[in-house]
This record gives C-alpha cells, sequence and structure tokens, in this order.
C-alpha cells in the first residue's frame, strides 16, 4: 500500500503542501535551528511584512478619532480656511486628526508612507521571485498567494484612498464609478450595490470603511500566514554557490543570529517611516476641500500603484458600440475591464504556463541569475515596459504642461508605444542576458584577458588570461543544462497514435522558441581543453581565500 501510485491532484498538492504529512520529513530538523540564508534581496519581502505591521498600528490609532459616516456637519475646526463650510463627518473628522488630535498628523502619513512602501515592496518582491525563478516547483502556490496580497494590497489601498471623503479621493471614486457602470448588464446593479444608491450615495464611507479595516486587513493576515508557513515548509531559495546545492540551505540559524536581525530591521523600517511621515507630506487633504460631485480638482493623480489603470483608460480611444438597446462602452471596456483582468490572470498563472512550455518538472532551490533565463527576463521585462508606458499614461496631461507639447501628442505617443514597447524591451533584455551568457561562457573556458602580451620562443605572440576564483566558476557552473520539450514519436509500439498530438506540437514549438539561442555551459571536458591550449595564469591567493571561507562557516550553518 505505501508504494501505490497517488492520484495526480494528491501528488501534486501533496508535493507543495505537504498534505499526507510529509512535511516533518521535508523539514528535517526545524525549529529555532532552521537555517535562512544571507542576502540582500531577501529584505525586500521584510520590508514588505513589516510596513504591514506598521499599518496595523497607526490604523488602530487612526479608528479611534475617524467617523466613518457621509452625515453632513458644519466644520468648526482648527483648519480657518475651511471653517463653517459643509462637509460629511468622515472629512472633518480627518481634518480633526490632523489638526487637533495630538500626533494625529504624524500617524496620517505614516499609514499613507506605510501602505506605499507595503505595495512598492510587495512588487519589487515579486519582481526578484519572478527574474530569478523563485516560483518554479514547488513555490508555485506561494507565487498565486504572494501576487494575491499585492492585488488586495493595492484595492485596500484605494479604499482607503477614498475614505476621507476629500475632493481628490472623490474624483478617484467618479473614475471608478464610471468603469463599473460601463459593465454590460451588471453595472447599473454593481454601482448601486457598492453606492448604496446612485452616486456617491449616502453609505459608501461606511461600507468601505467596514471593507477597510475588517475584511481586507483579515485576508491579508490569512494569506501572510499561509504564505509564510510555506516558505518555511519550503525552505528559503538560494543563490548558486561552492557548497549550495537543491538539497541544502547555507545561511545563519533562526536563532539568535535571524531573530536579532529581523528585529533590528524591523526598528530600522518603523524609524524610516516615521521620518517620512514627520518630514515628507503626502495626501494634504485640507488642501483640497470635502468632496462634492460638481467639482473636479484639476490635475488630479491617483496613488502611484493605480496609475496604470488609469493611464489605459486615459489613451484608449474614444468608441461605443450598440446591439439590442445596450450601449457598449469600447473606451472603458477594454481598458478597465478587460485589459487589467487579462494582465493580472497572465501573470498570476505563468509559473504554471512556464512549467508547461518547458516541461521542467523537477523542484528548483537554487536561485537563477535572470541571464540564465533570457527569454523569462524579456518576458519580466516586458511586463515593467508595459506597466510602465500605462502609468505615464496615467500622467499624460501633467507630462504635457511640464514638458510644453500638446496632449494629443504625448498620447498618441502612448498608443502605439504601449504596444511597441513591450515588444522592443522583451528583444533588447533577450538578447542582453543572451549576450551575458556568452561573456560568462568565455571567462570559464579562457579566464579574464589580462592585457599582457608575451611572445613564445617561437615567436608567436598571445594574450595572457587569469583564471577566475573557484567561488565565481561554481557560480558560473551551478545552471543545469537546458534541454527543450520534445513531442516524441506520433505512434506507440503499438501503432496506436499519441494523444493530444496538437497541443504537444504547439507545446515544443513555444518551448524551443523560450530556449531558442541560449548559450549552453561548458562541460568540464571542454574547459579543460581550453586551458590547456590557453597561456593560464593562476590566481593561487584568491583561490586559497575561497579555501578558507567555503571550509569554515563562519558562524553560519548549513542544513
Amino acid at each position: 500500500m505505501a508504494d501505490q501510485k497517488l492520484p495526480t491532484p494528491v501528488e501534486w498538492l501533496d508535493s507543495r503542501l505537504g498534505v499526507l504529512g510529509s512535511g516533518a520529513k521535508k523539514n528535517g530538523s526545524g525549529g529555532i535551528r532552521k537555517v535562512y540564508p544571507e542576502h540582500w534581496s531577501y529584505l525586500l519581502g521584510e520590508v514588505a511584512l513589516y510596513s504591514f505591521v506598521i499599518l496595523i498600528l497607526t490604523g488602530i490609532f487612526l479608528t479611534f478619532w475617524f467617523k466613518p459616516s457621509m452625515g453632513e456637519v458644519e466644520y468648526q475646526g482648527s483648519y480657518g480656511l475651511l471653517k463653517g463650510l459643509h462637509m460629511s463627518e468622515a472629512y472633518a473628522s480627518t481634518l480633526d486628526i490632523t489638526f487637533d488630535i495630538r500626533g494625529g498628523l504624524l500617524v496620517r502619513q505614516m499609514h499613507h508612507w506605510a501602505a506605499v512602501l507595503f505595495i512598492a515592496s510587495m512588487m519589487v518582491h515579486l519582481l526578484r521571485t519572478f527574474f530569478t525563478g523563485a516560483f518554479r516547483k514547488p513555490r508555485e502556490l506561494n507565487w498565486v498567494i504572494g501576487f494575491t496580497m499585492l492585488f488586495l494590497g493595492i484595492i485596500e489601498g484605494f479604499i482607503g484612498y477614498g475614505l476621507p471623503d476629500d475632493l481628490l479621493s472623490g474624483t478617484g471614486l467618479r473614475i471608478t464609478n464610471g468603469m463599473i457602470q460601463a459593465s454590460p448588464v451588471i453595472g447599473t446593479y454593481l454601482n448601486f450595490f457598492i453606492f448604496g444608491g446612485e452616486f456617491p450615495g449616502s453609505t459608501f464611507v461606511p461600507r468601505f470603511f467596514t471593507v477597510h479595516v475588517l475584511l481586507l486587513p483579515g485576508l491579508l493576515l490569512a494569506l501572510t500566514a499561509a504564505h509564510l508557513f510555506l516558505i518555511v515548509y519550503h525552505k528559503h531559495t538560494q543563490w548558486a554557490g561552492p557548497g549550495r546545492t537543491e538539497k541544502n540551505v547555507v545561511g545563519y540559524p533562526f536563532f539568535p543570529d535571524y531573530v536579532a536581525k529581523a528585529g533590528g530591521f524591523f526598528f530600522v523600517v518603523f524609524g524610516v517611516t516615521t521620518l517620512m511621515g514627520a518630514l515628507m507630506q503626502i495626501n494634504p487633504v485640507w488642501l483640497y476641500g470635502p468632496y462634492n460631485p460638481a467639482e473636479v480638482t484639476a490635475g488630479s493623480q491617483p496613488d502611484w500603484y493605480m496609475g496604470w489603470l488609469e493611464g489605459s483608460v486615459r489613451i484608449m480611444p474614444g468608441f461605443e458600440s450598440h446591439f439590442w438597446g445596450i450601449t457598449l462602452s469600447w473606451n472603458l471596456l477594454i481598458p478597465a475591464l478587460i485589459v487589467p483582468p487579462a494582465f493580472v490572470t497572465l501573470v498570476a498563472l505563468y509559473p504554471f504556463i512556464e512549467g508547461w512550455i518547458t516541461g521542467d518538472k523537477r523542484e528548483h532551490h537554487l536561485l537563477d541569475r535572470p541571464r540564465d533565463a533570457p527569454t523569462r527576463t524579456g518576458i519580466g521585462v516586458a511586463f515593467i515596459v508595459f506597466y510602465a508606458l500605462l502609468w505615464m499614461g496615467g500622467g499624460n496631461d501633467l507630462i504635457a504642461t511640464h514638458f510644453g507639447v500638446s496632449l494629443n501628442h504625448v498620447t498618441w505617443f502612448l498608443r502605439f508605444a504601449v504596444v511597441l514597447g513591450p515588444i522592443i524591451g522583451f528583444w533588447v533584455a533577450r538578447r542582453w542576458a543572451i549576450s551575458l551568457q556568452r561573456a560568462d561562457r568565455d571567462r570559464l573556458m579562457h579566464g579574464l584577458e589580462t592585457g599582457v602580451i608575451v611572445r613564445s620562443p617561437e615567436g608567436k605572440y598571445t594574450e595572457k588570461h587569469q583564471t577566475i576564483s573557484r567561488y565565481e566558476s561554481d557560480t558560473l557552473t551551478a545552471r543545469e543544462t537546458i534541454e527543450p520539450y520534445e513531442v516524441g514519436p506520433e505512434t506507440d509500439d503499438n501503432g496506436v497514435r499519441a494523444p493530444r498530438r496538437v497541443l504537444n506540437k504547439a507545446r515544443a514549438a513555444l518551448s524551443r522558441f523560450y530556449y531558442a539561442d541560449v548559450v549552453q555551459k561548458p562541460t568540464a571536458q571542454e574547459i579543460e581543453a581550453a586551458h590547456s591550449g590557453d597561456e593560464i595564469h593562476e590566481l593561487t591567493e584568491d583561490t586559497e581565500t575561497y579555501r578558507e571561507v567555503a571550509s569554515g562557516d563562519g558562524g553560519r550553518g548549513d542544513q
């Protein structure tokens, strides 16, 4: 029974989550002696985690005085320019927190800056995970969890941005209202459900408040716990190097080393956020005034993480269609309700797409350098260029006014650039990565050029090369030999035609494209043959230094 093969879905889940209790075998010693590798890029995830903690702490403070109500009051607070003006209780309480509660402005700005850092650090952390291949088996689910956290964080930030009920946030909500109403059939119903009536309604602030302080934080806390559990279960990925394999982790133990460093880094993040809240003004709602549906803030811009969505709407040509009494506004449907969900879905499912194309079913615990996967790197750069151009579109009016160019020219340029830019970015990044692979192969085969020309007794002139250190050599040769997916024979031994032949041919074609022009690492025999024909100068001092570092853990662990 122990040798019986598990159903494929159960086996897949067990390899990722340990649903059958295989986690104990996989984690070995675990506990406080669990080893964590050391690299600056691992701090990106910690910045996100600590920013989330700061958001919770500052959010608790703000809930003591914020009034999530759209009831109308006459402002009689400390800010003289708005005194006597009618506004919602939400906006009035925001002004009270800012000007009348001791430390209120500091905490408000800390809360806003922590939200910006939370989303920014998650984005950069996901980029690092993408470009290094840390999402591969068995961490595909953790990629989906992390991306879901980013998506929920953006929604959480946008909802919190709308709570003060000022003119700027109201303008953003008005744009959202238009996007919702553009949804065929369900648009008006969904709009009434969210806003409690015709926009702006009278209940959206209390509804948003409940979602902002209860629902989304609860989901984020649950996903954070699941994310950290899977990190502990699967162990950390690590960069390739001497002594590092797919079956060990080289680094520092959880206690006391990692605990001390993580605790100190939390206070660094907290301190920097406090300085930003104290010295860098953000979202000065008192300058905008209360929201009025009849007014629009000139030059209004959303928080940066929503800029790409607004940009997609701004640069889309305006056209619509009419079918059976239904109007389809394509200028909103495509940029707001088709392109963003498609983009988000593609990014979320990318680990499974790449795994299917490459046919790679192995577990990966060593990270790739971006140059080691040129096509993946090109795809990542294409995503970044696409996002950046849409983000620029969200500020097309400011670009036009600041640089003194026509708004129409900026918009038309972005319409073409958002299509051509990702293609160009993909090609440049991919060729760049392949060139770096060739440079690495040359260093392995022939060493580094010294510029020293020597003459042999036979009169032959050659350049003296020096070998790279063993540390660098091990790093460059850590990547595996690439083998594209092959279709296989059309029929089996019994003459039965192989199933899904057309699909497998498409998969093989995509695999060949994915691995096209990739420079394979040289074999040991090729390196030895190349060195025997070159003038090589050994760096014995560097080699001995490497051996001393590799032989002693210097306080590090190896799990």
